[in-house]
């Protein structure tokens, strides 16, 4: 079995994970990432409202951690790593 595909299913939704917690304790550092990056692409962004602007970047961050988890358990049901 090639070591590449299940190294791949096993580390998206670890990374995942590992995302999300950052949006939840730093969700300023994010957003202040992603103004950085646009302004590399000549466009500047900014939040009408930067409270609801870090709301929002914990709840993106709770959503994806909800959904890593949720792969993570589909693979351990469908035993995807351990097909013969």
């Amino acid at each position: 079995m090639n070591i590449i595909l299940p190294l791949i299913i096993v580390l998206t939704p670890v990374s995942s994970l590992c995302l999300g917690s950052f949006f939840i304790i730093k969700p300023a550092l994010i957003i202040e990432m992603q103004r950085k990056f646009y302004a590399r692409i000549n466009w500047r962004i900014e939040p009408i409202s930067m409270q609801k602007e870090v709301r929002n970047t914990r709840i993106m961050g709770f959503f994806l951690i909800i959904l890593a988890f949720l792969a993570i358990i589909y693979i351990v049901i469908r035993g995807i790593l351990f097909r013969g």
